[in-house]
């Protein structure tokens, strides 16, 4: 009987759950993807193919747009990490109380805001009559106004800046159970910081550092506000392609295989990472 009863009270725990996942996960994906296959073949008239998907490869613009737009997110998540990885370690390590508390608040405290809000805090001072500029006048390095916006600089700076909270979090939760007697152990053992950094640190946080590259670099690569507001309209990214072609072109089959190609072709990099890092994607999230 008391078996019957903890079943039943885990059936209806997980039940809103599953209906979460059901109804706005799983269901949506599917449907979109059976548009996906549809080919359009006259005035409402589709045949069932995979003529949307050659589209992709067919055309040099659309996987070099997907390419360039893996490769930038790669190299936002690898930027977020470095910057990360030490705030994150003198969050956990080195401050203690009410520091620790305050810091780690200050994190936050930009996410308190709508990404649409900070990205035009970015163009304010980044455009030609911002902030940098008229500061970079003022002390005479620049003899005119000059457009930092626009370019693969300023939404490289976006994407950093708009996940690194997501790198931050998980880095400090790691790091803080890391035993501190073990980093004493290895000074007292005559290792460097280094030496310490790469035997006793790195491996402890690993599931962090793994958990935090693939958050930051799946909100990359799905990222539309940034890249196009500081990219502009010829930034190249790829959600921009599916956004023009179901908004602008109303080409729900083809912008529907673009958005599948973007989840495989992100979910192979994710999981190349995972076998290139050791871990797994169970025990990372695990953790």
């Amino acid at each position: 009987m008391g078996s019957d009863k903890s079943r039943l009270g885990l059936i209806l725990l997980m039940a809103p759950l599953a209906i979460w996942l059901m109804t706005l996960i799983v269901l949506p994906h599917v449907g979109m993807f059976l548009v996906s296959l549809q080919e359009k073949v006259g005035i409402r008239q589709y045949e069932t193919s995979l003529a949307n998907y050659a589209v992709f490869f067919n055309e040099p613009l659309y996987w070099n747009t997907f390419a360039r737009t893996a490769y930038m997110s790669i190299t936002a998540t690898v930027l977020t990490l470095l910057i990360g990885f030490p705030v994150a370690y003198y969050i956990a390590k080195l401050t203690r109380g009410r520091t620790k508390t305050t810091l780690f608040l200050m994190c936050l405290i930009p996410f308190w805001v709508s990404e649409l809000v900070r990205t035009f805090g970015w163009m304010i001072l980044l455009r030609e009559t911002g902030v940098l500029s008229s500061f970079l006048q003022y002390i005479g390095v620049l003899a005119g106004p000059v457009e930092f916006l626009y370019n693969d600089a300023a939404i490289m700076t976006g994407l950093v800046y708009t996940s690194m909270l997501f790198m931050v979090v998980p880095l400090v939760t790691t790091l803080d159970s890391l035993d501190d007697s073990l980093i004493e152990a290895g000074y007292d053992l005559g290792g460097s910081s280094f030496s310490i950094l790469r035997e006793i640190v790195i491996p402890h946080a690993m599931p962090g550092i793994v958990s935090g590259c693939i958050v930051v670099f799946m909100l990359s690569l799905g990222n539309y506000l940034t890249p196009i507001l500081l990219g502009g309209k010829d930034s190249l990214w790829f959600t921009g392609l599916i956004y023009d072609q179901f908004i602008t072109r109303f080409n729900w089959e083809l912008g529907s295989a673009f958005g599948f190609l973007l989840l495989g072709l992100s979910s192979l990099i994710v999981f190349l990472a995972l076998k290139l890092s050791g871990q797994s994607l169970g025990k990372t999230m695990g953790r």
